[in-house]
């Protein structure tokens, strides 16, 4: 076996029972096949336990799903855990309903949490405003071993100093002025209940961190910031105090996170080493982009998870478009399944390149992944309730006929537009209205086209007659060329123009042959009736 193993190498050797290789220079190298064979990771120091931590201040998007995918493909790659834990200690800008959606969207997208509020677990609560006690109790000992500190300063001192900075044109930070105040002074404050906060000292000196996917990283935090809050004047943690405090004690090893958090990473690892604890290992995930390199914004609202859902869009599409602009895989290929991404997955592959999502395509992933649903049986009867309920709201008022209700006929339909549409609420469109209502046509829609129509219509109704219900397409393809033959002045082209308009009521479509197969042999002669008792146009 090699003595070099890339970064992720190195932290799940151990997790899989083997001896952890140290020595020497890390550097990127192979899959993790050295581990292949013991894929269990629930030996040594421990499983593998991920979390996707996202605040209820909002709604699930594309960026955070793509984050909560990865953690959760790691987890089940290394048979380990994955965690969902929401960090709502920012009272003031929760939305209502956030918590709860969050946790549905990433259940209806399949990549559901094994611990989360929802769920529990043996090591919660997941909801960091039950765990207040945890993060005042640090923060008491932060203080107490001289590594924090309790801070006076007044929300006007504090946009003084903001003001000042801007002015000058430097950075706004803290000046650390109460890391100065005397046991005596501070107790005299606290005795007289002025307001306050818990800042942690920062130290020069920071070690540096290999960092998952970016490599050796070192943020010199104390040269650029002040010393940050911990806890809030109202008992709430901060983000930085409160992430460390709840990976420890959930026990997470690996932390996948956005790349946003890469310069934050030094100052949390000064606070693990403040309190002694082991921290996790670090991967930063390159950001979701547009296309063009821009930002993806929340405020493009087209991108929170509830409006694709709503809009028809399969979770398999969004996971495979996510996974298929960024890194990580072995391959790249389009029409991929929750399975193949966590088969393909190889974590040494992730690139620190920003991956570029191209949301023009998501309607060809959905048509893919729509025509592997369908072809799935089971699968295809979740499709067909769907569509059954969706119909009866679109079109419940002039269906005529309740058999279109019926789960074999739609089964039939879907079998046969599958690979043409890319979402089943397509199906509802007026494209496709034809499916559930019988079209009305009049005498001089006919008569534009031909004035053989009863001639045409007495001759494919032979033919159906003689086929039954043996209408597949490629045989009806082949026999309405036939028939067509028996009009002496019409050409093909507005035979078809002529049946298309008795079968849809339209001019487009799928092919009049499809058309036919769909409707079946009884609906068909139905409808090529309504040629023969027109009356003449002229």
């Amino acid at each position: 076996m090699s003595l070099w193993f890339s970064a992720w190498e190195r932290r799940l050797l151990p997790l899989a029972g083997s001896r952890c290789l140290t020595a020497g220079r890390c550097r990127r190298a192979e899959p993790l096949r050295h581990v292949t064979a013991r894929r269990s990771c629930s030996t040594g120091q421990g499983e593998v336990r991920v979390r996707f931590a996202p605040s209820p201040t909002g709604f699930l998007h594309l960026g955070g799903l793509r984050t909560a995918l990865y953690n959760y493909i790691f987890a089940k790659k290394y048979e380990g855990k994955f965690i969902l834990r929401l960090e709502d200690t920012d009272q003031s800008r929760l939305v209502p309903g956030a918590a709860e959606s969050i946790e549905d969207m990433l259940e209806w997208a399949g990549i559901p949490p094994d611990e989360s509020p929802r769920r529990g677990g043996p090591l919660g609560p997941y909801l960091q405003s039950q765990r207040l006690h945890l993060y005042t109790q640090t923060a008491q000992q932060l203080v107490e071993s001289g590594h924090a500190y309790r801070c006076f300063c007044s929300s006007q001192r504090l946009e003084l100093l903001k003001k000042e900075a801007l002015r000058s044109g430097q950075t706004p930070r803290y000046d650390n002025r109460c890391r100065h105040l005397r046991p005596e002074q501070v107790q005299e404050k606290l005795a007289q209940g002025v307001p306050h906060v818990i800042r942690f000292r920062l130290e020069e000196g920071v070690e540096p961190f290999q960092d998952l996917v970016f490599g050796l990283n070192r943020h010199e935090v104390a040269q650029v910031e002040g010393d940050p809050v911990v806890i809030k004047a109202d008992g709430f943690p901060t983000y930085h105090l409160a992430n460390i405090v709840d990976d420890h004690h959930m026990k997470i090893s690996h932390v996948l996170r956005g790349s946003e958090w890469l310069i934050s990473t030094s100052k949390h690892l000064l606070m693990y080493k403040a309190l002694g604890w082991r921290p996790p290992a670090f991967g930063h995930l390159p950001l979701l982009m547009n296309k063009d390199g821009s930002k993806l914004s929340k405020r493009q609202g087209d991108i929170f998870i509830q409006s694709y859902q709503r809009d028809g869009v399969l979770p398999e599409a969004l996971l495979d478009i996510t996974t298929n602009c960024g890194s990580g895989f072995t391959t790249n290929r389009m029409g991929r399944s929750i399975d193949d991404l966590i088969s393909e997955f190889n974590p040494s592959k992730i690139t620190t390149h920003s991956a570029l999502l191209d949301l023009e395509k998501l309607p060809e992933f959905n048509r893919i992944h729509l025509q592997q649903r369908i072809e799935d049986e089971e699968q295809c009867r979740l499709l067909i309730k769907d569509l059954q309920r969706e119909i009866q709201q679109v079109h419940e008022a002039e269906i005529q006929d309740r058999d279109v209700l019926h789960e074999d006929y739609i089964r039939r339909v879907l079998l046969l537009r599958k690979g043409h549409i890319s979402s089943v609420k397509d199906m509802l469109s007026p494209l496709y209205a034809y499916l559930w209502v019988r079209p009305s046509i009049s005498s001089q829609q006919v008569a534009a086209l031909t004035g053989e129509a009863q001639l045409i219509a007495s001759s494919v109704l032979r033919l159906i007659e003689e086929r039954g219900e043996d209408l597949s397409v490629e045989r009806l393809s082949k026999d309405l060329k036939t028939a067509a033959k028996q009009a002496k002045t019409t050409k093909y082209r507005d035979v078809m123009k002529l049946l298309r308009l008795a079968l849809s009521g339209l001019q487009q479509g799928p092919s009049v042959a499809e058309m036919m197969a769909s409707l079946g042999a009884a609906e068909v002669s139905r409808r090529l009736q309504k040629l023969l008792l027109l009356p003449d146009a002229s």
